[in-house]
């Protein structure tokens, strides 16, 4: 990823931004950063806090951290299985540095494990080269100690200093972007006051209160809130074994980068910027979110080894570091709540997990995740003291008031088309009351009043007798009056 790449995805230029900057540097020369600097676009102050957050560029085998001896075996794994012939090909699935790529190959042909078998032009890079015997068993040897076929792995040292320079709490939010971040829902202003500290502590968080409040919608714009760049490793190498880390659906990339098979340069290649590129062992990603329901098993919590495969997939809190992790309907799940506390009871307390491989070798990691905990169940009766006092905030969400309640009708009914009516306002609430409000109910009710008519084709409008069908579809204890049934007397046919 390019400096240019990092400051559009942090949002402090834009690409109409980087385009000028680079018309400039042709003429004036220098850096890009220099000539953002110079058009006063950035400081440099800003520039520092960029560079100095991503993972630097390896010169040399020493410096990715990962034995010359193990990414000879993963290069000649991509030779057998996928048939990668040249140094570009083989940097492009390797994510390492040509000149690295290089080395290994000169190792390699040393080893009389490779032979040059030709080139497409004169270039070196293009230069093709195939196994020999030796190496296809050597190869061979490869894949019987695992099938790992990816990126270059980092090492466990850089991983666990990368989690530290990007810390959630590094961001802290300020009361405008939570409001910001909150748009388009009625939220009580006392809310405001609650979240604000708990999100900046980055530590544990459980909302709890009767169900269909907002609990899930105010956890999944909290994690929108984010803007920091974070930089996830493909792999992590631990005590000779691999750990897959980065999850196509948790870890979303800030642009659009090439699949590790393309040879598709980014935007900004080959503009002069080659000193400011970052290690491509890393994916640079928006701050990850993982949400975890009923389905949740305490086993996803370890490390998951896979005896065909032969290495290991993180658990999920692990792809969560340095982002959010809610866990929805908690109480819910398996296995007992107090039984998450002893898995979770010294990385919520001392912010450092332990984790142990299949061989026995353990390793710790910084637990830095913003842990979210949702349940309209009593936090009483859900867990016992000692995990009480290690979830940091306690946030109660209420029923809405007559008066926000008719805030949410009137802005889901608009929302949807439906002229909003008081009568029928009045009627739901009537309706409700031995029930209760809750947020969610105006656009359930919204949602099936538009079902109906559009069922029966006629004209969308919110009424009384809809509003009452919806409503014994919401609760069964609510029951229809018999002259409300769909027909044309209701509402006139489109």
């Amino acid at each position: 990823m390019q400096l240019g790449d990092m400051l559009v995805a942090r949002g402090l230029v834009t690409k109409a931004d980087i385009e000028a900057a680079l018309a400039r540097q042709v003429k004036e020369g220098g850096r890009l950063g220099e000539n953002l600097i110079a058009m006063g676009l950035v400081t440099a102050a800003q520039i520092t806090s960029v560079l100095n957050s991503a993972p630097s560029i390896p010169n040399a085998i020493a410096d990715t951290g990962i034995s010359e001896r193990n990414l000879l075996y993963l290069m000649l794994k991509f030779m057998h299985v996928e048939a990668c012939e040249t140094i570009l090909e083989l940097a492009n699935r390797m994510k390492l540095p040509r000149r690295l790529v290089q080395q290994l190959i000169e190792a390699a042909i040393h080893q009389r494990y490779i032979g040059a078998t030709g080139a497409t032009s004169d270039l070196a890079l293009s230069t093709h080269y195939a196994l020999t015997e030796a190496g296809r068993g050597a190869a061979r040897e490869a894949l019987d100690q695992n099938l790992y076929l990816g990126p270059a792995p980092v090492s466990l040292a850089a991983y666990q200093e990368q989690i530290e320079k990007q810390r959630i709490t590094n961001e802290m939010l300020e009361d405008a972007t939570l409001r910001k971040g909150f748009e388009g829902l009625v939220v009580p202003e006392h809310m405001f006051r609650r979240l604000l500290p708990a999100i900046n502590a980055g530590r544990s968080v459980l909302l709890y209160g009767p169900p269909g409040n907002g609990k899930t919608t105010l956890s999944t714009r909290i994690a929108a809130l984010f803007k920091d760049i974070v930089y996830i490793p493909y792999a992590v190498e631990v005590a000779g074994q691999i750990i897959k880390i980065f999850d196509v659906q948790i870890h979303k990339p800030v642009q659009a980068e090439p699949h590790p098979e393309s040879s598709t340069p980014s935007p900004l290649m080959g503009l002069g910027l080659q000193r400011e590129t970052v290690d491509q062992r890393w994916a640079a990603c928006a701050r990850p979110v993982v949400m975890a329901g009923g389905e949740m098993t305490l086993d996803m919590l370890d490390l998951q080894y896979s005896a065909e495969n032969r290495f290991y997939d993180a658990p999920l809190h692990v792809k969560a570091l340095n982002g959010m992790m809610l866990i929805d309907d908690f109480g819910r799940q398996k296995f007992a709540p107090n039984d998450l506390l002893n898995r979770w009871i010294v990385p919520m307390e001392n912010q450092i997990d332990f984790m142990k491989l299949a061989s026995g070798a353990s390793f710790t990691l910084p637990f830095d995740v913003l842990l979210m905990f949702s349940t309209n169940l009593q936090p009483g009766d859900l867990m016992d003291a000692a995990f009480l006092r290690r979830i940091q905030y306690k946030i109660k969400l209420f029923e809405p008031s007559k008066d926000e309640y008719h805030a949410i009708f009137a802005a889901v009914a608009r929302s949807r088309g439906l002229a909003f009516d008081e009568d029928v306002f009045e009627y739901v609430v009537r309706k409700l009351d031995r029930f209760g409000l809750a947020y969610y109910q105006p656009r359930f009710i919204c949602d099936h009043v538009l079902e109906t008519c559009k069922s029966f084709k006629l004209q969308p409008q919110l009424t009384r007798e809809l509003a009452g069908e919806a409503l014994a579809n919401l609760y069964v204890d609510i029951e229809i009056e018999e002259d409300h049934a769909p027909g044309a007397e209701m509402i006139a046919p489109v």
